[in-house]
């Protein structure tokens, strides 16, 4: 009965980890590719009369961008398993050469949640005898790592990419059907502010901030950088 309960509360924690993960990538790809190509799309609008040029530049950066992002996703990723690949490497040489030390720190830690010594002793005499158990302890309870997913890296590049693009052919879409850059600015800044305002409505929510606030402010800032490009266009117009 003890086993089924704790895999239960094992698949769940780890489902709710992917769904962090999930989350976090959305969060990053969109909010960059809904900002980004807005804020080109409008800059461009206020020095090009034809709306064609305006989805050529776009769907160029676009493609950089969703790059570029998903590339980051998958270095950071990486760099979270090679972190703890090595730290795995460190305690398991600590286990083997540093016992007495390791030994201390596995004790202090069941002290620290409220174990008597008796109890204290058992336990790290208990973990102690299966090298690999001990190791992964260490690590989680220790250093407060969890064994991240091995496909981490390819998953979050994808997440990433794919938000971006998703994020970024909102701006652009207007440019499709009107060739008139200014007239599809127009569209194209109600369609962006209104889907970063519930973006960040959402993301607010999520993430436990005010929603109404957060999703102000991430529209602000969308429209701020759309504005500052526009202006500056328009500047070296003239």
């Amino acid at each position: 009965m003890d086993t089924h309960l704790h895999h239960d509360h094992n698949d769940h924690v780890e489902s709710h980890l992917k769904s962090s993960d999930l989350l976090r990538d959305v969060v990053i790809g969109m909010s960059d590719g809904l900002t980004v190509p807005f804020a080109l799309a409008a800059g461009l609008s206020g020095a090009v009369d034809k709306s064609s040029i305006i989805v050529i530049a776009g769907i160029a950066e676009i493609a950089a961008g969703s790059i570029a992002m998903g590339l980051g996703g998958y270095l950071a990723g990486k760099t979270e398993q090679d972190h703890y690949k090595s730290e795995v490497k460190r305690e398991y040489d600590e286990v083997e050469n540093l016992r007495h030390v390791e030994i201390a720190e596995t004790k202090e830690f069941f002290a620290n949640i409220g174990l008597s010594e008796a109890l204290q002793v058992q336990a790290t005499e208990e973990i102690a005898r299966d090298k690999d158990l001990w190791v992964d302890f260490m690590m989680k309870y220790e250093l407060g790592l969890d064994k991240p997913d091995p496909k981490r890296a390819t998953k979050s590049a994808l997440n990433i990419g794919i938000s971006y693009i998703v994020g970024g052919i909102i701006p652009l879409s207007p440019y499709f059907f009107i060739d008139d850059s200014a007239e599809a600015l127009k569209i194209s800044a109600i369609a962006t502010l209104v889907c970063l305002f519930v973006f960040g409505y959402f993301k607010s929510k999520v993430t436990g901030v005010n929603a109404l606030s957060g999703a102000i402010r991430v529209t602000l800032i969308g429209a701020v950088a759309a504005a500052a490009a526009f202006g500056v266009a328009k500047l070296f117009e003239h």
